[in-house]
């Protein structure tokens, strides 16, 4: 690990002194993978050079308790000792955790699907709920939202809706958010008052570039049509509403969220790449399953992942047991205890696994 850490250090270095090249300057594309490497590169050495100062510590500590005959400055050696001694554990297991491979698609855009499951109107309603969450998160977190298609139920909620999610390491932190939501609540539309359960399937997937993915536009089929819904005077005068085939797969992506069809074609187009870069990626965590097997779920939409309880104001994620009784909060996009925590669970397991030898 630490022969690793002083290849780190080395490269670091040699970063910063192509940062302040006048050339490497003048060169933006290149300018700007030394700035995503050096940003990368940084907390690495910020915690190893912690690390070293904190075996220099211990080392001192250790000299003045082999040279030192006062007993106060002896206790007050081993103090200090004992407090390095803690530091350098902690540190190296931190040190450990920022060595692991880290997810090429982190840095990615995501989009989202949110579809009602079981429940009818009231699965409709909290995938409405969800979509709002997901929404004040993103605010919190300073990123862009961007609607790409949405199906109505009539009531307020979604049949289905999927949105982009665009920022700084979005996929980071949604991608543990795949998988089934569901909630336990007094459904607006009951009149008895009996609590109902239902279910929203919710997937994360990473916005895929052109050159992640080739989309031969022969196996596409592009219908037009008229669109239907809310929108505005244009949208419902226009065939602007567009819908495409993927015939090798039958996947159907239906746009008609902007009043241009130019626009809606892009949007589905975005989409579709996006659902053929995550069969991708399905195909290869089946393949890498024993690897996975102790990872915190982060690709399955069958897997139940949360359950809601509004009664009792708590929200339960199932892969960790984390339990929080402030419902209320979570519901208006503050999600960061619990995607902190499955990172963290994440992180655990994959160490676990690399020490296991996977």
């Amino acid at each position: 690990m630490f022969d690793r850490l002083d290849d780190i250090l080395i490269r670091y270095q040699q970063v910063m002194e192509e940062l302040n090249d006048p050339e490497v300057v003048g060169d933006q594309e290149h300018f700007r993978k030394l700035m995503k490497e050096q940003t990368d590169l940084a907390p690495i050495v910020e915690k190893y050079t912690e690390y070293k100062q904190e075996k220099q510590n211990e080392q001192e500590s250790l000299e003045l308790l082999e040279g030192e005959s006062d007993e106060e400055m002896r206790e007050l050696a081993k103090e200090e000792l004992a407090a390095s001694k803690e530091n350098i554990a902690r540190i190296e297991k931190e040190l450990k955790v920022l060595l692991l491979p880290k997810d090429p698609m982190d840095d990615k855009n995501v989009i989202v699907e949110i579809r009602a499951g079981a429940g009818g109107d009231e699965a409709a309603l909290f995938a409405a709920d969800l979509f709002r969450m997901y929404n004040k998160y993103a605010e919190s977190q300073r990123w862009k939202v961007e609607m790409m298609s949405a199906n109505e139920n009539g009531i307020g909620g979604f049949k289905e809706v999927v949105f982009m999610i665009s920022g700084s390491s979005v996929y980071s932190k949604m991608k543990y958010e795949s998988g089934v939501h569901r909630v336990q609540r007094v459904p607006e539309t009951e009149s008895g008052g009996r609590i109902h359960t239902s279910t929203v399937t919710v997937a994360i997937m990473p916005e895929a570039e052109e050159v992640d993915v080739h989309l031969d536009m022969n196996d596409v089929r592009i219908d037009v049509f008229r669109a239907s819904g809310n929108g505005g005077q244009c949208v419902n005068t226009t065939d602007s509403a567009v819908r495409i085939i993927h015939i090798p797969t039958g996947i159907v992506i239906s746009c008609q969220d902007e009043k241009s069809q130019r626009k809606n074609k892009e949007k589905g187009r975005k989409v579709l790449r996006s659902r053929l870069y995550e069969m991708e990626l399905e195909k290869k965590q089946k393949e890498e399953a024993a690897y996975r097997k102790n990872q915190v779920g982060t690709g399955d939409r069958s897997e139940k992942i949360r359950t809601y309880n509004f009664p009792q104001g708590r929200c339960t994620d199932h892969r960790i047991k984390l339990t929080l009784h402030r419902l209320d909060s979570i519901m208006n996009g503050d999600l960061e205890e619990i995607v902190d925590s499955l990172i963290a669970a994440d992180q655990a397991a994959k160490l676990s696994n690399m020490e296991e030898g996977y």
